[in-house]
């Protein structure tokens, strides 16, 4: 029993940096998962919203569907019906719809 004990006393302990193994791999996993993808989309909306044209078809973010008339460097104006236009930011542009989808102005 004795022996045990000073065998036990006499092992070396584990390096510090293994305590922060387990976190850093937690970063990457979340960096992974989460973060990136998202900074993925972020990038993929931008370029869409920046290659905004006279004649798109757009859905806002709050679901209002309509045709593109005018674009400046911040906001588009939208006719969301026969002679109703809106101004809306760019940035809260949904998505184009692609050519064939539903119309919205018809």
């Amino acid at each position: 029993m004795l022996e045990f004990l000073a065998a036990a006393a006499n092992a070396e302990a584990p390096p510090a940096w293994m305590g922060w193994l387990p976190i850093v791999g937690m970063i990457a996993i979340f960096w992974f998962l989460i973060i990136r993808p998202q900074m993925k989309q972020a990038k993929q909306h931008r370029e869409k919203v920046a290659g905004l044209k006279k004649g798109d078809q757009v859905v806002t973010q709050g679901g209002i569907m309509g045709k593109v008339t005018k674009v400046d460097d911040n906001y588009a104006d939208v006719e969301i019906a026969q002679g109703v236009k809106v101004k809306v930011v760019k940035s809260t542009i949904g998505d184009i719809v692609p050519p064939g989808g539903t119309a919205a102005n018809d």
